[in-house]
Parts: C-alpha cells; structure tokens; sequence
C-alpha cells in the first residue's frame, strides 16, 4: 500500500496527528474512513481543507468520506470558520450521540459497567462490589445493569455498536486471599456465549490491564504518547505494553505480566509482584492491623494508624516496583509509564512520586528512565477500555484494519 511519505514526516514531528496518515487506495475506504473520524476526534472542531492536509487524502475523498460520516450521524456539522480570506469552510466534529458502546469489567473484587459514547465520555456507570463473583452473578448483574442503562434513557438501544468484556487472565486460577474453591468455575467459562442475549453483541474480550492500556491509548495520555507501558492496580498486578500506537500482545498473548515477576524481600513474605503490590494486598496488611476495607474508597477515611499501613505499602511497592521499571525502560523504552486501576488517585499520585524520586536515583545506571505519572483512564480503566473496544473494531484506525487494508 501507497502512502504520502510527506505527510507520514509531517505527522511524525506532530504527536496529534501521528498515525493519521491515509491512503487514496480504491479498497481502503473503510481505512480511510477510520483515519478520518479519528483526525475529527483528536483534533475537535475541523475543516474539510484541514483534514485534507492531516491524513494525506485528496479533498475530493475527504469530501466523500464526511459525507458518508453525516449521513452515519458519526459527525455534525457546524457553522463556518471565519477571519480567514475566501468562502469561509464549514467546520465538522464528532457527534457525541453518534454511537454508543458497552464496557463490562469482571474482576475478583468488583463487577462495573459503564457506557461510553463515540467521544469517550461515560454516559452510565454501575458497579457492585462484590467479592469473587460467580458466572450466575456475573449475567444476573449485567443484565440488570443493562435495563437500568436503558431506562435512564441516556443513549438510543439503535445506537449501541458492541460490548466489549475485560476480565484478568487466569480469572479462576491465581490464588488471592479468601478466594473460595467454587472460583475454579471461571476456568471453563466461554465469557462470549454466557453473555449472548445479555449484552449487546458483537461481544469483543479482553484482558483487564490491555483493555485499560488500550483505553488509555485511544483516549488518554496515549494520543501524546503513543509508546508506553500501563500498570493496571487492581485486586492483582496487570501491565500493558503498547508501541507505536499499536498494543503489543507478545508470541502469546502474554506480555505485560509484570505481576507475575519473582519477588525476594525481607520485608514481605510474598513471592511474586501482585502478592505484594495490589489492593488485595495492601487490604491484608490493614485486616492485620484490625482495619477493615470493604472497598477502595475506605482507603481515604482511615484512622492514622490505618494511614501509616498505607504510606508503608506505597513506600514499599515503590522499592518493588523499581528495577522491574528500570528493566521496562531499558528493553523498551517507553515515553511513559502510567498506572490505573482501583487505587483512589491520591494515593496514585503518591505512589508515582515515591517511584520517580527512587528510579532518578538510579539515572546514572541506566541510559534513559520513563517518567511515571497517573493514567488519564484511571478509574474504572478496564471497563473504559473494553467499552473502547467495539469502536477500535468498528470505526477507530488500528493495526489490524490496516493489514486488512494491505491484504486487499
């Protein structure tokens, strides 16, 4: 496939409009589609003549494509740009009430569904914290939240395009604190057919940490920094490596798995990355001291003594997470490191700050060190996510539409 080498070195030495370069190929025009509404929603309000210039796609194409996106009410038109010599142009963007998905998070602490609209924004959010929840649990509870959704009558059933579903790998397998036997189920659960005829189909599943990395990609922090690594807190330890604008799977669908690494310290008896750094955790060692958290939010009204746990939990995860950094950034390279999940962004924000003072003390060490910073997707990152994923396959510019593009 032909593209405009000008405007890929154009786009280049601009973030924002970095892999919005088109081509004019007779079969691309799904692709080219894609890369337009994607330069509509990065940019905001735009003209036809600038899109033109952004994508590297002839204006006679641009004016198609667009009009083909208003007739699909993707975009709306609004009045005309002036101060500029000439007819003044019209100016396009994307409408909000456009299209609609739905994100489903099941996790080992929590069940939330949140729906998103074309823009990114979330127009319904249920969850129910609830500990290690069944498959029965699971559909009753989507369900549910699914005519709730409706019946807040926020978004047009027509205009749902997907659902997409972001669960831990390994769901019913890992061993955390208080997980009951009965779990194991998840091991022979097929999550598309327990979900049919619940939520809106195509359902599209994920893992929880690359939905939230996928998230943030797309939405996010991302959209500047297109290469970077994305630690998920969550009831475990989840990571995401994302490259170029494209995440990056691994030979097996695994990479990432930054809390699956060894841990050896005095200071813990756990023997992997997650079994130290992650709510379920951090819940322990406050249940030792007889403080009880039933939920994230419990973590900001603690007593001082509650408060000390804390503070040495992100003292000590900092240490732990260190040279496991140092390594992302020596073999990657990333922009960035952002962390998300359930952790309430206070403490986010001060586990980032403990984790940048100790890797600059190491800068000697090693040729470059990612800043790490919170995710703009944060809160509920994998349920963002995984709403994110029916547009990533419907409408948003990806990797994968590309090589079908190529294919062609």
């Amino acid at each position: 496939m032909q593209i405009n080498h000008r405007v890929r070195r154009a786009a280049q030495r601009s973030p924002k409009h970095s892999s919005l370069a088109g081509t004019n190929l007779e079969r691309a025009a799904d692709y080219n589609q894609r890369v337009t509404l994607q330069a509509i929603r990065v940019n905001g309000e735009i003209t036809r003549q600038d899109l033109a210039r952004i994508t590297g796609l002839t204006p006679p194409s641009i004016a198609n494509i667009t009009n083909r996106l208003l007739q699909e009410d993707l975009i709306v038109e609004l009045g005309r740009l002036r101060g500029k010599r000439g007819q003044p142009a019209k100016r396009l963007a994307i409408n909000p009430d456009g299209a609609f998905s739905i994100g489903l998070n099941i996790d080992r602490d929590h069940v939330t569904a949140v729906a998103l609209d074309v823009t990114g924004n979330v127009r319904a959010r249920i969850t129910d914290e609830i500990d290690f929840a069944l498959p029965n649990a699971v559909v009753s509870f989507a369900r549910t939240a699914m005519e709730e959704m409706l019946r807040a009558r926020q978004f047009a059933k027509s205009k749902i395009i997907g659902t997409g579903v972001a669960l831990p790998d390994d769901l019913g397998q890992i061993d955390l604190p208080h997980r009951p036997s009965s779990y194991g189920v998840w091991n022979t659960v097929d999550v598309n057919k327990m979900l049919a005829n619940v939520l809106p189909e195509p359902i599209l599943v994920e893992n929880d940490a690359a939905a939230a990395a996928i998230g943030e990609l797309q939405f996010g922090h991302g959209l500047r920094s297109p290469t970077f690594f994305y630690l998920l807190i969550s009831a475990s330890l989840g990571g995401g490596l994302v490259i170029d604008g494209s995440y990056f799977r691994g030979a097996d669908g695994r990479s990432g798995e930054i809390g699956f690494l060894p841990l050896r310290s005095r200071r813990t008896k756990a023997h992997s990355l997650q079994a130290a750094v992650s709510l379920s955790a951090l819940y322990e060692l406050l249940a030792e001291k007889n403080r009880t958290v039933a939920r994230p939010e419990d973590l900001l009204s603690l007593d001082a003594k509650g408060k000390e746990v804390v503070a040495d939990w992100i003292a000590d995860s900092a240490d732990f997470l260190t040279d496991p950094l140092l390594a992302v950034s020596c073999l990657v390279n990333p922009k960035a490191v952002f962390i998300g999940g359930r952790l309430p962004g206070g403490l986010v924000d001060e586990l980032a700050e403990r984790l940048n003072q100790r890797l600059r003390s190491r800068a000697g060490d090693v040729p470059k060190i990612a800043p790490v910073m919170r995710a703009a997707m944060a809160t509920d990152a994998p349920a963002i996510g995984a709403a994110i994923l029916p547009f990533q396959e419907r409408l948003l510019p990806s990797r994968s539409a590309l090589m079908k593009v190529s294919a062609d």
